[in-house]
C-alpha cells in the first residue's frame, strides 16, 4: 500500500504546483501580488480530479502565494480568491482600470452598427 500513497502525494504535489502556476499567471504585476483570481470551470475540475483535492491543493497554492485564499464553487466553476485585505493604493488602481474598462465597453456598445 505505501506505493499508492507515494502516488497520491506526488499526484497531490502536481496538482498544487500546477495551481500556484495558474494562480500565479492570472496575477496583474500592477497589483503587486494582490486581488488575485482564478476561476476554473468543470471541465478543468473533472481533469484534476475530485473536488475535495482540488480546494485543497488550490489553498496550499494560495498559502505559497501569500494569500488568504478561499474557494466558491458557483455553477459548476471554481472560484479561486485572494481574501487579503489591499492596499489603498493598489485598491485606487484596480478601481481606475475597472472604470476605465467600463467606459470603453459602454461607448463601444453603444457605436452605430452596419448592418
Amino acid at each position: 500500500m505505501p506505493a499508492k500513497n507515494e502516488l497520491s502525494r506526488r499526484r497531490y504535489e502536481k496538482l498544487v504546483d500546477r495551481l500556484e502556476s495558474l494562480m500565479r499567471a492570472a496575477l496583474k504585476p500592477q497589483y503587486e501580488g494582490y486581488l488575485g483570481q482564478l476561476v476554473l470551470g468543470s471541465d478543468d475540475l473533472a481533469e484534476m480530479g475530485d473536488l475535495k483535492d482540488v480546494r485543497q491543493a488550490a489553498r496550499e497554492a494560495g498559502q505559497r502565494l501569500g494569500w488568504k485564499t478561499a474557494t466558491r464553487l458557483v455553477g459548476g466553476r471554481l472560484f479561486v480568491l485572494d481574501e487579503r485585505s489591499v492596499p489603498e493604493h493598489i485598491e485606487a488602481l484596480a478601481e481606475d482600470e475597472t472604470a476605465a474598462a467600463m467606459d470603453r465597453a459602454w461607448r463601444d456598445g453603444r457605436r452605430p452598427r452596419l448592418l
